[in-house]
């Protein structure tokens, strides 16, 4: 992981990285990868593989990563039955959301990774959870695999250690924040320095 450049960014961000319980904490692979692996800070955000998207009105819609650049995206990973994510994950989606309707320089996207309870963090789960935190942003579902070693592929081209995970990616499209948790005022104000030094 290349995070000599970003390691402010990532401060700035988290003030401390939180392992969230209740949620499963794995990574790709668990058995050789430590959590100072995990992450692809300072590379290029790889496409999204989604089994679908939905647009913030629950429709079916595309969603392309290079298409975002020159926008800051903050990529949320969850799974419905997760309790981190319910505790902190979506109310920071919702808390950064909510601070830049209408700003089109920041986009907030979630996705579903399902690699666990495939019977239940289903892909109907996607616009459930719109919903219930009133998301109107774009929402896909990663649904992985049954069988042991089938991850969902935003988990392997991200290198996510499970859910709740947040990704931050800068317009240039390199990411500069990829961990378990984000301090949401934090993001919010480093989002605003950003703009008001862009202009």
């Amino acid at each position: 992981m290349h995070i000599r450049g970003f390691s402010c960014i990532r401060r700035r961000l988290t003030g401390a990285l939180l392992a969230l319980p209740g949620c499963a904490l794995l990574s790709v692979d668990a058995s050789s990868q430590s959590a100072a692996e995990r992450g692809i800070v300072g590379r290029l955000a790889p496409e999204l593989d989604a089994q679908f998207w939905l647009d913030g009105a629950g429709l079916r819609t595309t969603f392309s990563m290079l298409a975002q650049r020159g926008k800051w995206v903050h990529l949320k990973c969850w799974q419905s039955w997760c309790p981190g994510c319910h505790e902190h994950g979506f109310p920071a989606l919702k808390k950064i959301s909510d601070a830049f309707i209408g700003e089109p320089r920041v986009l907030n996207v979630g996705i579903q990774t399902t690699f666990e309870g495939h019977d239940i963090n289903t892909g109907d789960k996607v616009r459930e959870m719109q919903l219930r935190y009133a998301l109107p942003i774009v929402m896909g579902h990663d649904p992985g695999s049954r069988n042991t070693d089938g991850y969902p592929n935003t988990m392997r081209a991200y290198r996510t250690g499970g859910t709740p995970w947040h990704v931050i990616i800068a317009p240039n499209g390199r990411v500069v924040y990829d961990g378990f948790s984000v301090d949401a005022d934090k993001v919010i104000a480093f989002f605003r320095r950003q703009l008001t030094q862009s202009g």
